[in-house]
């Protein structure tokens, strides 16, 4: 692109002052920054129109293919995150009948096996709480017996 320094822009600047003059020159700035905005904005229309067409045409998943061949374990960590972001999407994924209308929907079987490991998942965590619990119950049972023990101790030297 263009590569203007500090002292490039203020000799344009002077020069813009000088030819233009001050009276109209916040006019010409800011039809400089219209136009300028109209061009990022066919810009990125642009690159919009390019990277579906692209999608349309199958280069995505040949350059996945790609990538997945060339690098098979970067692109093993990406399906992992992808399975982390669907696992943690706490948007629910819609419900189709058939996976020609959405091919990213699980079949039936799938959906029963997510069903069956989340279902496991909360008995395992429902498990360890209560595990931590009954260990927290028997940790302040001893601590009770132990000042128990400590008074009744404290008890028998005051008398002594």
């Amino acid at each position: 692109m263009l590569d203007l320094g500090w002292s490039e822009l203020l000799v344009i600047g002077i020069v813009a002052l000088i030819v233009v003059g001050p009276k109209d020159l916040p006019v010409l700035f800011r039809n400089v920054g219209r136009f300028m905005g109209k061009a990022r904005g066919m810009a990125r229309e642009f690159t919009r129109a390019m990277n579906d067409a692209a999608d349309e045409s199958g280069v995505r998943d040949v350059a996945k293919t790609f990538k997945t061949a060339t690098n098979p374990l970067g692109s093993a960590m990406d399906g992992v995150r992808d399975a982390a972001r669907t696992m943690t999407d706490p948007a629910p994924a819609k419900k189709t009948t058939s996976l020609k209308e959405d091919p990213a929907a699980l079949d039936p079987e799938r959906e029963e096996a997510k069903k069956r490991i989340e279902a496991s998942a909360a008995r395992t965590a429902a498990d360890r709480q209560r595990r931590d619990a009954e260990a927290a119950m028997k940790r302040a049972e001893e601590a009770a017996a132990k000042a128990e023990e400590m008074e009744a101790a404290l008890k028998k030297d005051g008398e002594a």
